[in-house]
């Protein structure tokens, strides 16, 4: 199977119409609907239901969705670190959340930087999620994730610390008097609703809470009263324009550092490596 007839059919598939994944791909119909026939040939299984006036996936065609995607993306992984790997000096980039992580992240940059011929990090703080997408697409070679919020299936990972939660709340809201409360105090709070972060699609999910796209901008809107959020411990705040207020029962938060399984890199070895000698800080919430 090539590279090619996968985009073809991921195009057909996403779209379910010949004409409208043709013009996405920049051909004409003719040419892929024949692609896609002869790619049905090859595997031996119909991948479209044809029988009715619409196009419609059949099971092995969603199979062959999921299955491609990731193929794609491995692909595209492998050339992006491939020609990472050939440019002079070595560098390699890390992926972090922003706005999380910072004191855990500056201690192991620190400790990697006195290793001998320690390549240079490009740091790269993106947005919620965006750690494990570009580790996967191959835009990281390794990436500091928090569980369970991301997803490690896939990776290799070694645990950095273990955190609990706390909320972040207006000064002078009546919960923040509290000396700790739990995720039930939060739920539906009048006029101060949990935010909505992005899917991985760019959309949001139905809800009355606001969206919100970066750290600062939550930071923000918690200052101004249009939101609350339960946050990892460790988190920066605003100064000390917000209260915090230990969430007893909300999960635990474990920070991860991962990297491809198959990575042959020494730099990223080197940096996993320099890990190991990172304080395990296990922080614990007043009871």
């Amino acid at each position: 199977m090539e590279t090619r007839e996968l985009r073809y059919f991921i195009a057909v598939a996403e779209e379910l119409h010949f004409g409208n994944a043709a013009d996405l791909l920049q051909m004409a119909q003719p040419p892929l609907s024949r692609a896609i026939q002869q790619l049905e040939r090859r595997l031996g299984v119909a991948l479209f239901d044809r029988s009715g006036r619409n196009v419609a996936l059949t099971i092995a065609g969603e199979v062959l969705l999921d299955e491609g995607k990731a193929a794609l993306a491995a692909v595209r992984a492998a050339e992006r670190r491939t020609q990472r790997a050939a440019a002079t000096p070595t560098q390699i980039v890390l992926a972090a959340k922003a706005g999380a992580s910072n004191e855990l992240l500056t201690t192991l940059l620190d400790r990697y930087a006195i290793t001998p011929a320690a390549a240079h990090v490009d740091v790269q703080l993106v947005g919620v999620g965006e750690p494990e997408r570009m580790l996967r697409d191959g835009r990281a070679d390794v990436a500091l994730l928090l569980l369970p919020f991301d997803e490690p299936a896939g990776f290799d990972f070694t645990q950095l610390n273990s955190e609990g939660q706390v909320a972040l709340l207006p000064i002078g809201h009546p919960l923040a008097k509290r000396k700790r409360l739990s995720t039930s105090d939060l739920e539906a709070l009048p006029g101060l609703p949990q935010p909505r972060w992005p899917e991985p699609d760019g959309s949001f999910l139905e809800g009355d809470g606001p969206t919100v796209r970066d750290y600062v901008q939550l930071l923000q809107l918690i200052g101004l009263g249009r939101a609350c959020a339960i946050v990892p411990e460790s988190s920066p705040r605003l100064g000390n324009s917000l209260a915090v207020v230990p969430v007893h029962d909300a999960d635990m938060v474990a920070t991860v550092i991962a990297w491809p399984p198959h990575s042959r890199s020494r730099a990223v070895a080197e940096l996993v490596a320099s890990s190991a000698s990172v304080p395990k800080i296990q922080a614990s919430l007043t009871d």
